[in-house]
């Protein structure tokens, strides 16, 4: 077996363990993000299929994989467990006395009923640390299954996105899933921090709900310090103008103008100075209140040129503008820009896996990838092998 703890491996989370009982995205983001900068996750997953997310699809890729599932799966090593049998819970609580980390998702009061829950591996092992995320937390929404659609109508995310009030809609990616995961993983390294010092884990409770509340910034701080409930607008921006998409010849133009200065640049591009003097204009508070006037008076400009032509023009200026681009042109964009946007994840005896790089930059320690997402109980024996071979 080549474990991934103890080995030498790069990255300054080398020689974490993780005990990942965690499925679908949140949990998986947090703790591919843990194994991509070196800590050595081991995937619990059931017998009767494994993870939900494998079977989520299409599209799939040639081999018959779902994409949705390798998208989160890097950088980890899968144990098949039933959990509904006492040898296999057995185990389970093997795995949890070598790990560092436990990450589950399930609903609360399913570990606990399973011998698996905080309060009684703690006792077990004082430094453990223990993340758990719901949907809606383990009170009054304890019941409430945590599917991201759901999460984004009730939390207020759909309110607010779309293009009116009668046409709520949802981020095109499950975008409070995505959120949870990047917090957990700040909680998660927090507690490692408080170990060092202390000696001691804890419990991390993150979910869902709480998370997209905190997400939603400006729009809720508009309603706790203002009383003002925001609505939909489109592409637009609450509070700064022009902030949308803005028709040219061919194709919408991405235009954020966040200043004073921009805007006289733009109406500056444009050959249009005057606007900058504009009253209705003059200033952002100005520009806001009068923004469907200001459309007018950019759009006559701006259905002159392409937007292909317009993005260098008004970039040299320094107005941030773009084109909006498919997720293929997002790839190519970042390339260009030499961010080395895809990396090759090595696959034993297979071609690599293409993969999102992990967008953390750290000069000492890099993120490394070290694994493509696992198959199916890919290193149940390893593993098993791993922990008989220990001590205790």
């Amino acid at each position: 077996m080549e474990p991934d703890v103890g080995q030498g491996k790069a990255g300054p989370l080398s020689g974490l363990v993780v005990a990942d009982f965690s499925r679908v995205l949140a949990g998986p983001y947090l703790t591919m993000l843990l194994g991509d900068l070196g800590a050595d996750v081991i995937k619990v997953e059931r017998p009767d299929g494994g993870d939900d997310a494998r079977h989520w699809g299409p599209p799939w890729d040639p081999e018959g994989r779902s994409t949705y599932f390798l998208s989160v799966n890097r950088n980890k090593r899968s144990l098949v467990l039933d959990l509904g049998a006492e040898a296999e819970r057995a185990v389970a609580r093997q795995l949890v006395g070598r790990a560092d980390l436990v990450v589950e998702n399930f609903r609360p009061g399913t570990m606990e009923r399973l011998g698996l829950g905080y309060e009684e591996l703690s006792r077990i092992h004082p430094d453990l640390i223990y993340c758990s995320i719901s949907g809606f937390g383990a009170g009054e929404g304890r019941s409430l299954p945590g599917y991201d659609l759901l999460v984004q109508a009730v939390g207020g995310l759909m309110s607010v996105t779309g293009p009116a009030p009668d046409s709520p809609t949802k981020a095109g990616v499950a975008l409070v899933d995505v959120l949870t995961g990047l917090h957990g993983a700040v909680a998660v390294l927090a507690a490692v921090r408080e170990r060092d010092r202390s000696g001691m884990g804890q419990l991390v409770s993150l979910n869902l709900l709480s998370t997209l509340l905190s997400s939603l910034v400006n729009q809720a701080s508009s309603v706790l310090m203002a009383g003002v409930v925001p609505e939909p607008m489109g592409n637009r921006h609450p509070s700064v103008a022009p902030y949308e998409l803005l028709e040219t010849m061919d194709r919408p133009l991405a235009l954020a103008v966040g200043n004073d200065r921009q805007f006289r640049a733009l109406c500056a591009a444009l050959e249009r100075d005057q606007l900058a003097e504009d009253p209705r204009f003059a200033t952002n508070p100005a520009r806001v209140n009068n923004r469907d006037q200001l459309r007018q008076e950019l759009e006559a400009v701006l259905r002159r040129r392409r937007a292909a032509d317009w993005v260098p023009a008004l970039s040299r200026r320094g107005i941030p503008c773009g084109l909006v681009n498919d997720v293929r042109e997002a790839l190519a964009l970042a390339a260009s820009y030499g961010l080395d946007p895809v990396v090759q994840l090595p696959r034993a005896g297979s071609a690599p896996d293409p993969a999102v790089a992990d967008p953390m930059g750290l000069s000492l320690t890099p993120v490394t990838y070290r694994r493509a997402a696992p198959g199916l109980g890919e290193h149940s024996e390893e593993i098993r092998d791993w922990l008989s071979s220990l001590p205790g």
